[in-house]
């Protein structure tokens, strides 16, 4: 069978389980008979649930009665928890969601990669609420509710959940999705914008619309008193990345800082940013008392993005090459660091993921790697990196079954030895686990 199929009434008797742990996207799993993952229980939890989704390996379920409670559980904040897709553990208590997601580290680095680090580092937490400045909001026009619903996607389901606030959007745009529903319902083209794109910087906020008709004359004159009436700066898109206009002149550049070192950084609305803007900052930091890098220091950044560690680290080593595959990206990391004044960092464009051949900055030698990849992790580099024999590599991961992987295969096939890690907490309220991992040659026998 292929993908999931939906349970019939027959086929689904409601069943009571006890919680054993969560999965990676914060549902509660039951084992006993066919493994089944409850979207709002907890572990220790006695539930009464119902199968939704069948898959191969598990079913997917909804929760119907909590019959003995977490002491854990709490009420979630948000009005729309019970629907919306967008945060998975609310009704878990903000203390004790670190917890877990160490525990989710640690289970996958001694279960994927057989490893342990010499060190556990206090985990880098964040800020409950209004946390979240990158955001992809979806927009359905639904002609029975008679309006445009903008939000996230509803859980088990593509639908869009019709909510009216979200509590970790970065205001102001956490109080704004009501206001845009209205805005989007009032356009001749409310069923031809199926998606928000949203980026709050230090200095704007900028919403990107996803158009696939041109707006009138009268929708141009509502975004522009939307604009101002909420301070807010739309962009068009139209097609590709390379559509994205502003609407009206005036758009001012966006950036976020980096104050404890004196850093601005520079990015277009649609770019890759850390979603998070106090964990970023502090990860930053993490990262420079980690490697360590001395005067003298040459620093290879993999997966550099706009700069945000290279920028960093130049400050404190002799030299510092980034390397990225989005070739916008790269031009934005160049001009990033003519603006901030450094002049001993370099920036090149490759895909890590394919043969790097004989590419030029592999010729140099580095004492220090910083590696940030995405979901997939890094398997295609690992040799190449280990053949650099670093005094140091930071992995900077978002997904810790890849991290598990990647650092199983440094220690166990390229002598390197794991001597600290720990969770990053960039997005509370889900079961999305970031994390980072210190790597060093084993010493001699």
């Amino acid at each position: 069978m292929r993908g999931a199929r939906a349970a019939s009434r027959e086929q689904a008797p409601s069943e009571t389980g006890v919680v054993a742990a969560l999965s990676q996207e914060g549902a509660g799993v039951i084992h006993g008979g066919k493994t089944a993952f409850v979207a709002g229980a907890l572990p220790g939890e006695t539930v009464r649930f119902r199968r939704r989704r069948r898959h191969r390996q598990y079913d997917e379920a909804r929760l119907e009665q909590i019959l003995v409670p977490s002491v854990e559980r709490v009420s979630a904040r948000c009005a729309h928890f019970d629907v919306c897709g967008g945060c998975a553990v609310q009704h878990l208590a903000s203390d004790a969601q670190l917890p877990l997601k160490q525990r989710q580290l640690r289970d996958s680095l001694e279960r994927l990669g057989r490893v342990a680090p010499q060190r556990w580092l206090p985990p880098l937490a964040s800020p409950p609420w209004g946390y979240r400045r990158r955001a992809r909001l979806g927009a359905k026009y639904v002609e029975r509710k008679g309006r445009v619903l903008v939000g996230f996607r509803e859980r088990l389901s593509s639908l869009i959940a019709g909510i009216e606030r979200c509590e970790v959007l970065a205001p102001p745009v956490d109080a704004l999705i009501l206001p845009l529903s209205e805005l989007l319902t009032g356009l001749s083209i409310r069923e031809r914008v199926p998606q928000i794109e949203v980026a709050v910087a230090d200095n704007a906020v900028a919403l990107v619309l996803r158009v696939l008709a041109a707006p009138s004359a009268p929708d141009l004159q509502s975004l522009h008193e939307f604009e101002a009436r909420h301070g807010v700066h739309f962009y068009l898109q139209s097609g590709g990345i390379d559509s994205v206009r502003a609407l009206g002149p005036g758009a001012p550049r966006l950036y976020y800082a980096l104050p404890e070192l004196g850093l601005e950084i520079e990015f277009a609305p649609t770019d890759f940013i850390q979603v998070n803007a106090a964990v970023n900052r502090a990860l930053v930091l993490e990262a420079l008392q980690l490697l360590q890098p001395d005067p003298g220091a040459r620093v290879l950044d993999l997966y550099c993005g706009l700069g945000n560690f290279s920028l960093a680290l130049a400050g404190r080593a002799a030299a510092v090459v980034g390397v990225e595959g989005d070739a916008a990206l790269v031009a934005r990391a160049r001009a990033n660091a003519r603006r901030n004044g450094i002049g001993n960092a370099e920036f090149f464009g490759a895909d890590l993921s394919a043969d790097l051949g004989g590419a030029a900055w592999l010729g140099q030698r580095y004492s220090h790697v910083l590696l940030d990849p995405p979901r997939a992790g890094a398997r295609e580099l690992l040799a190449t990196i280990a053949r650099l024999e670093p005094q140091r590599l930071l992995y900077v991961s978002c997904h810790p079954g890849t991290l598990a992987r990647d650092v199983g295969v440094l220690v166990h096939e390229h002598g390197l030895q794991l001597l600290a890690a720990g969770v990053v907490d960039m997005f509370p309220h889900t079961a999305h686990v970031e994390s980072v991992a210190l790597l060093a040659p084993a010493p001699a026998r």
